[in-house]
């Protein structure tokens, strides 16, 4: 496995991990929960606004992650439900 594949599973899985702590699904980012709860918590909403800010130079980064989520096969079918 290359150096800069390794790297970025491991900030996938610290993602997933603090998403975890924040009462969210195990297997899922916080930029797909953001995107995913946009229109149901203001909170997330401005969550979502944040995040994209932060990923600038990756167009729609919140709704790419949430599309990347659903496109794995190990994920959870509540994360299909759109809360």
């Amino acid at each position: 496995m290359k150096l800069s594949k390794y790297i970025t599973n491991v900030l996938i899985g610290f993602d997933q991990f603090i998403n975890t702590i924040f009462l969210g699904f195990p297997d899922e980012t916080v930029s797909s929960r953001a995107w995913r709860c946009k229109d149901v918590s203001s909170f997330w909403k401005v969550m979502r606004k944040f995040i994209d800010l932060l990923f600038f130079f990756q167009q729609q980064h919140c709704f790419k992650a949430y599309l990347a989520e659903l496109n794995r096969k190990q994920i959870q079918l509540e994360i299909l439900k759109k809360v």
